[in-house]
């Protein structure tokens, strides 16, 4: 990884953060990302369930809407903002395939995994920034909003449609990939009086139990 030790940044990151590289081959191409040695060294001891660092692996709905996103054709004029990214590997992916990505994250130490690994893909198009999703201070409208298990906590329900009603552009779209739980059926009854909702199930294959990721599309009614 010759890049790592000619990037200044890239040793920045490295010498602050204990992280190892894991590859994913997506329509072709080879791609790189940094990823935590051991997640432990971000959980609280004294209170291991205090902002748990859900963003510090690759879960197998960001590879199904990586998948998603290879198959879109990028368009120069669409604006695409992820949300909840973790470490960045779907708006990546996403950035380097051609499409233009605004990949945001709460979490400081997700964010400065996010800019390495858009750094080693070389993710040109790629703006990454952060946001709260209870205070978002978001500047544009988005054609495109995706993510990636980000509708597991009821408390965030409200903030998430908040979120989608004012900054998804006229004629856009939400894609989110999730596992299926009884928090993300609460979220689809409370946007389905004002989106409607196409919903498609894949399963993964892995070396345990197959893992069924649902992937849903939504627009806006009445816009």
């Amino acid at each position: 990884m010759e890049i790592v030790h000619d990037n200044p940044d890239l040793q920045r990151f490295l010498s602050t953060y204990c992280a190892e590289t894991k590859s994913l081959k997506v329509d072709g191409q080879e791609f790189t990302f940094f990823v935590p040695r051991d997640i432990t060294d971000f959980i609280d001891s004294g209170d291991p369930l205090h902002n748990f660092p859900l963003w510090a692996k690759v879960w197998e709905a960001a590879l199904v809407l990586i998948d998603y996103m290879a198959r879109l054709q990028p368009d120069p004029q669409r604006r695409i903002l992820e949300i909840g990214a973790g470490l960045g590997v779907v708006g990546g992916v996403a950035a380097r395939l051609g499409h233009k990505v605004t990949i945001t994250e709460y979490d400081q130490d997700a964010l400065e995994f996010i800019r390495a690994n858009c750094v080693l893909n070389g993710c040109r198009r790629a703006e990454v920034a952060h946001l709260d999703w209870s205070r978002p201070r978001l500047t544009s409208k988005y054609d495109l909003i995706i993510g990636s298990e980000v509708v597991y906590r009821e408390q965030d329900l409200d903030c998430l449609k908040n979120l989608f009603d004012t900054y998804l552009a006229a004629g856009g779209k939400v894609v989110l990939a999730e596992q299926i739980r009884e928090t993300g059926k609460n979220f689809w009854r409370k946007m389905a009086p004002d989106y409607s909702i196409q919903a498609k199930k894949i399963t993964l294959k892995s070396q345990q139990e197959p893992v069924q990721i649902a992937v849903f599309e939504l627009e806006p009614l009445n816009r």
